[in-house]
């Protein structure tokens, strides 16, 4: 039997779940939500409200938390890699960046939020906000650390013994063997690192202090009980991570086609 192609699977998929979005939402989920409130729009009243309030809405808002996710993986996955990279010249420091990366996993959000609206001054109309680039920051540094280490760690001894048998060091060792070997696994750490420092972003926002950004046009769009604009918001996000999500792993195939069996 002949498998469709996976573009062809991804469509059906996707028209699927439109069909049944649409007919739960006119059946089922018809009177749910508050009051006189209709929780669960039909996609035609998504997209009407779309076309309502127009493109630059949508930019207005997406450019900004976008700004601060971008700023957040680049502080995030970067200082995750300098302390990786640290740990293989410096080994006893393994358990130290460790338990550091676990800490910030473990933190609850809602506690550091608050904390972090009152460190970070409040941004200028359409600037981005400190929180929620370090809440951005935050989402991606456990997983880019892990990553980073195992991946490190999984480089071929016999290469190891030979670098040390001409004379190099661990920082050799690190450039010459280490950081090839690392490659899939930290390409594929800063892909899954996209859409949680994008979600970092939105949620930092959701704390308020700033005028622009995802999480307080969902907020706003929430108080006046505008579900259409809601889900417009919410859906856009995912596509959009989706889309970041995607390329970089496109990129992650490019970079490193050994470790698919491709040939270089």
């Amino acid at each position: 039997m002949r498998r469709l192609p996976s573009w062809a699977t991804a469509v059906m998929s996707a028209v699927g779940l439109i069909a049944a979005w649409w007919i739960t939402s006119v059946t089922v989920f018809a009177n749910v939500g508050s009051g006189n409130t209709k929780a669960i729009p039909t996609p035609v009243q998504v997209i009407q409200d779309f076309g309502e309030i127009g493109f630059h809405f949508y930019w207005t808002h997406f450019s900004v938390t976008l700004h601060e996710a971008a700023l957040g993986y680049l502080w995030g996955n970067g200082l995750a890699l300098a302390l990786a990279a640290l740990v293989m010249v410096v080994p006893r420091l393994e358990g130290v960046v460790s338990q550091l990366a676990v800490i910030t996993y473990c933190i609850p959000i809602v506690a550091i939020g608050p904390l972090l609206v009152l460190i970070f001054e409040v941004p200028s109309k359409g600037e981005p906000s400190g929180t929620a680039v370090f809440m951005a920051g935050l989402s991606v540094f456990f997983t880019t650390v892990v990553g980073s280490l195992l991946g490190l760690h999984a480089a071929d001894k016999a290469s190891l013994d030979l670098v040390s048998v001409y004379g190099g060091n661990s920082w050799t060792q690190l450039r010459k063997v280490r950081v090839v070997a690392a490659l899939p696994a930290v390409l594929t750490a800063l892909q899954i690192a996209v859409p949680a420092a994008f979600l970092g972003a939105v949620l930092g926002e959701y704390f308020g202090k700033v005028e622009t950004g995802i999480g307080v046009a969902m907020v706003i769009a929430q108080q006046a009980l505008n579900s259409p604009r809601v889900w417009g918001i919410a859906l856009v996000s995912g596509l959009i991570a989706l889309v970041l999500y995607l390329g970089v792993g496109v990129l992650t195939r490019l970079a490193t086609p050994w470790s698919k069996g491709a040939a270089s």
